[in-house]
């Protein structure tokens, strides 16, 4: 499988709401590299396991609409918005948060990611950019 597909397929698996596919797609060694609004995390693949299902809890389903997604060898590169339904809204999808990331594949799963992330903006040009 390339990279492209494996990065595809991680993202729009809902890891927040079936964590098996922390699992399925992480190497044992992975790595995120995190520059987000709020600053910067380094996660290894235990603690990217234990923030994505606490973040999980909040939301009834996760969706990833993915803009871009690129390759080169043995890295994806992905530029997408996180889409929600929450549990005191479950009828209506809200924006979490714009999303750009680079992962390494290695073994046929991610390994080393770089992701940068911010909040959503409202102006409908800015979700007009996010939209796929």
């Amino acid at each position: 499988m390339s990279a492209k597909q494996i990065v595809q397929d991680f993202y729009t698996s809902d890891f927040f709401n079936d964590t098996s596919n922390i699992e399925k797609y992480l190497h044992k060694d992975a790595e995120l590299h995190w520059n987000a609004s709020s600053g910067y995390a380094h996660f290894k693949k235990d603690q990217m396991h234990l923030v994505f299902s606490e973040a999980g809890k909040s939301f009834d389903e996760v969706r990833c609409g993915i803009t871009h997604l690129l390759e080169d060898g043995d890295t994806a590169s992905i530029r997408f918005t996180y889409f929600a339904k929450t549990i005191e809204s479950p009828q209506e999808e809200i924006p979490l948060g714009h999303f750009i990331a680079i992962w390494e594949v290695k073994d046929g799963l991610l390994y080393k990611g770089f992701q940068m992330s911010q909040q959503p903006e409202d102006s409908p040009e800015a979700l007009d950019s996010f939209k796929a």
